[in-house]
């Protein structure tokens, strides 16, 4: 069975370089404009990351090493297994 989802209109003011990179993404997408930042909500308000997300979203913007290159999978999970 297929439930009906109520959709409700709303208006917005927003900025205008916001707006166009909205619609630019919508674009490429090759979506509504509607659709897409329905689409951008609800995977922001129901999609929240986990704890351990969190944590390495959090080492990642701290800079923490940041010129760190690896030449291998290998050699990047060793490191990020013994790193305490």
């Amino acid at each position: 069975m297929a439930t009906t989802i109520i959709r409700k209109p709303a208006s917005f003011r927003l900025r205008a370089d916001l707006l166009e990179r909205l619609r630019s993404n919508a674009v490429r997408e090759n979506r509504t404009l509607n659709n897409y930042v329905e689409s951008v909500l609800l995977d922001y308000i129901f999609n929240e990351p986990n704890e351990t997300t969190k944590a390495a979203i959090k080492e990642a913007m701290s800079g923490r090493n940041p010129n760190k290159v690896y030449d291998n999978v290998d050699d990047m999970f060793n490191d990020i297994l013994n790193e305490e």
